[in-house]
């Protein structure tokens, strides 16, 4: 009797990983989108959550969890069950740069997820108030330099944070700090004229510059957009060595099932990787491409490396 029993075991052993992969899932997967309605990590969750449930044959529902940029839904999708039920499409907010910037950050970066797939990367903008008289980097700076005290910039996330504070100390020019919960209230205080500035998702800031309701001067990395080649780099405009983009990669809490890991990655890979998403994705100013579970890992170990060290040099505190 022992014996069969160890042998059912055995067997139970063997089938349950596939069992599992057959019948994830069943029932309705939730995405946290780390930051607020309007955002862009939002707008991405939710291009890609409609097609991911056509795949899965389940609802996917986006949940905003915004708050310490990004870090509130981190500690949540960390402690979620590992069960394939709870992803997040984490960014470069939580997942490299917060374990810099906040002083209480209770989850790892590396040891609490399970990386499911990059989904790609944004681009920055820095946009201006139309009434700062700059109509260049090397403009706004020589007009901080002149007004001290008289400039601010704006945050909806450690991306606009880091490269605010990067262009402050580089510079050596006084700008006043606004942080905000995401990137959409932000923008509304600057057209409103009550804050001079901000690095923005081109997602989220594109409308306004079509519209000349905001200025760009630049961009943050180190090659020219495709969707606005007219506008230099950082570095282009004198700020040299300045690379800073935003990315994004779908993560599952550590311990998800490797079967359900492999089945949600080739599910995303072929969605993002279609010419449908990759459009709508491009149109509101992302560039979509897709990787391996262990591509994703290895990117975010070598990205927290890079803005802890850019925290670092911009000298910024820990908060």
């Amino acid at each position: 009797m022992k014996k069969w029993l160890l042998v059912l075991a055995a067997a139970a052993a063997i089938y349950a990983p596939s069992l599992r992969a057959e019948t994830y899932p069943t029932r309705p997967i939730t995405l946290v989108a780390v930051f607020g309605a309007g955002s862009a990590s939002d707008t991405l969750c939710r291009v890609i959550a409609q097609p991911l449930g056509v795949a899965l044959k389940q609802t996917v529902i986006v949940e905003n969890r915004p708050g310490a940029d990004g870090a509130l839904a981190a500690m949540y999708v960390a402690k979620a069950n590992p069960d394939g039920y709870t992803l997040m499409m984490g960014t470069n907010s939580p997942l490299s740069a917060d374990p810099f910037l906040l002083k209480d950050v209770s989850y790892d970066a590396v040891k609490d997820f399970a990386p499911v797939t990059r989904v790609g990367s944004f681009t920055l903008m820095l946009v201006i108030h139309p009434s700062i008289p700059a109509n260049s980097v090397k403009e706004l700076i020589d007009y901080a330099r002149a007004n001290p005290g008289k400039l601010s910039f704006a945050s909806g996330n450690t991306a606009g944070i880091v490269a605010g504070e990067t262009l402050k100390h580089w510079a050596g020019i006084d700008l006043l700090h606004v942080p905000y919960k995401s990137t959409p209230p932000a923008l509304e205080d600057i057209l409103a004229g009550r804050v001079s500035m901000m690095f923005a998702d081109l997602t989220t800031a594109m409308p306004h510059v079509k519209a000349g309701t905001l200025r760009a001067l630049t961009v943050t990395r180190l090659k020219r957009s495709s969707l606005f080649p007219e506008l230099p780099t950082m570095d282009e405009a004198g700020v040299t060595g300045f690379d800073l983009d935003a990315w994004a990669g779908v993560v599952a809490p550590a311990r998800t099932p490797p079967e359900i890991v492999a089945q949600l990655n080739r599910e995303l890979r072929k969605i993002i990787e279609s010419p449908e998403v990759k459009t709508k994705l491009k149109n509101v100013g992302f560039e979509a491409f897709s990787s391996s579970p262990e591509e994703l890992g290895d990117f975010i170990k070598v990205q927290l490396d890079k803005w802890g060290k850019m925290v670092a040099d911009a000298g910024i505190k820990r908060r």
